[in-house]
């Protein structure tokens, strides 16, 4: 899987893909459209940020690539790569139980805090993307 040269695009499904680990400094692109709202990223090799109309979406530190990323009433799916393993923040619902898969495999049930931010560690190995998937319980 490769980086995103162009910081963030729409894929031919509709989801999107972003971010660039192999960015030695800080880049960022701002009032991306894409299904009527805007988005913003923020990506070099310590971390990569996505905001959607100037809400958090999701983080990782540090930095990676992610394809396919889709956010449903249910969760949130996509693929991510880097160059060493990442914690990843993703908001979902406030309070809420979800079930993370990376791979395919079930890695445990984790309950969003009262800003409905959870966080998972995906192990990475560049050139290689894993899958993630959190799904309401």
């Amino acid at each position: 899987m490769p980086v995103i040269e162009e910081l963030i695009r729409t894929e031919q499904d509709g989801t999107i893909s972003f971010g660039n680990y192999k960015l030695a400094s800080k880049s960022k692109l701002q009032d991306y459209e894409h299904q009527g709202d805007l988005y913003k990223v923020k990506t070099f090799h310590e971390i990569t940020k996505l905001e959607r109309n100037g809400m958090f979406v999701y983080e990782s530190v540090p930095g990676t690539a992610v394809e396919h990323f889709s956010v449903t009433d249910d969760g949130v799916e996509f693929l991510v790569e880097g160059d060493k393993d990442a914690q990843i923040t993703v908001q979902l619902e406030d309070d809420t139980e979800y079930e993370v898969y990376v791979d395919g495999s079930a890695v445990g049930s984790m309950n969003t805090n009262m800003s409905g931010k959870l966080v998972a560690s995906v192990e990475l190995n560049e050139g290689v993307a894993a899958s993630v998937k959190v799904v309401r319980r």
